[in-house]
């Protein structure tokens, strides 16, 4: 067993504040360093290429944690990273943000009432 301080390579909070979780991570599909050039996933820690594998179609940060059975903190701060190389993309989930843009209530109610004429 590796010591999650030793993945995480002595860090114990995430450098970003707003990963929940349910964040959606996605993973991004032409990764590229601050340069622009093609980024090498080899340079990456396993736990870094594990989540990026989990990521290919959109999953919640728990759902990470939970797959790769680690703790959230250390999960967060795993994907912190990811998201900083352009690796990764985040999200909050699409109920949260349609709350937030006020959803239209009366497609909402148009959908619901066909949902039940079925």
């Amino acid at each position: 067993m590796v010591r999650p301080y030793t993945i995480t390579r002595g860090r114990t909070a995430p450098e970003r504040d707003d990963l929940t979780l349910i964040t959606v991570l996605t993973t991004l599909d032409e990764p590229l360093d601050a340069r622009g050039a093609p980024l090498r996933p080899g340079r990456l820690q396993p736990e870094h290429r594990l989540i990026l594998a989990r990521c290919r179609r959109p999953v919640a940060v728990a759902e990470v944690a939970a797959g790769l059975d680690l703790p959230v903190s250390v999960t967060k701060i795993l994907v912190g990273d990811l998201i900083s190389q352009g690796l990764l993309g985040a999200r909050a989930p699409i109920s949260v943000a349609w709350a937030a843009g006020g959803a239209d209530r009366r497609l909402l109610a148009a959908v619901r009432d066909g949902l039940r004429r079925l």
